[in-house]
């Protein structure tokens, strides 16, 4: 791993910032290499239980490097068949995004990615794939949807705007906004948090809530009650 990623263990929450603040935190191959193996060190670690995605300087991530657009391979950046979104979904631990500055387009998707964000009140986001020209890739499309719903999403991919870290907030974008300062302090604590209930039942909850985004209501309750049923079971015994 090159200096493009910085990977921190504390106790059972690891920390991982993107790190090119001269380019704004701009995607190139490396960073993307880095940021998938760390994601991996997180998902296959038994002492790591949450992780928290950061960028240096003052920038989450800008998007993707123009200048490395033609030359990197940024789909398959490490020739083993696999994308952001498959790294981000096969994980089953929590990753909180904490987002300082601006999360922009391939940022943006970054973001949208993790499990719920936590923003600075600098944080600005903004989808300018129609702006740039550059199709998305890494769920943007449905995953902006998923956030803040159709009709917003619509008007953010369509007319590349601004979104400040209030309106963020008020479109249930982020879960949080606070200062600057306090960002990395409060997502830390969230996932301290995270960290200090029963785990097996806590990745259950999870893994649960996220049974809805592939079936239908009642699919995603038929499922709870199942796991419910084979739960009771087990005091059965």
């Amino acid at each position: 791993m090159g200096n493009e990623i910085l990977f921190e263990v504390k106790g059972s929450v690891a920390t991982i910032t993107l790190n090119r603040p001269e380019r704004k935190n701009a995607i190139n191959q490396a960073l993307l290499i880095g940021l998938y193996n760390s994601i991996e060190k997180i998902t296959e670690s038994d002492e790591i239980k949450v992780g928290i995605i950061t960028g240096s300087g003052d920038s989450f991530c800008s998007g993707i490097d123009l200048s490395c657009l033609a030359t990197d391979n940024l789909f398959d950046p490490r020739s083993d068949g696999k994308d952001l979104p498959e790294i981000f979904g096969s994980c089953d631990k929590p990753i909180i995004g904490a987002v300082n500055g601006y999360a922009i387009t391939g940022g943006f998707e970054i973001a949208l990615n993790c499990d719920f964000l936590i923003a600075s009140k600098n944080a600005i986001f903004a989808d300018t794939h129609a702006k740039v020209e550059i199709h998305p890739g890494w769920g943007m499309s449905q995953l902006l949807q998923q956030a803040v719903g159709q009709r917003l999403a619509k008007q953010f991919s369509t007319t590349c705007e601004k979104i400040s870290a209030e309106r963020a907030l008020n479109c249930g974008l982020v879960n949080e906004v606070v200062s600057a300062d306090k960002l990395l302090i409060r997502a830390t604590k969230i996932a301290e948090e995270i960290c200090s209930v029963n785990y097996d039942m806590m990745l259950t909850m999870k893994k649960l809530i996220e049974v809805r985004n592939c079936t239908t209501l009642n699919g995603a309750i038929t499922v709870e009650k199942k796991g419910f049923k084979s739960f009771l079971k087990g005091f059965g015994k």
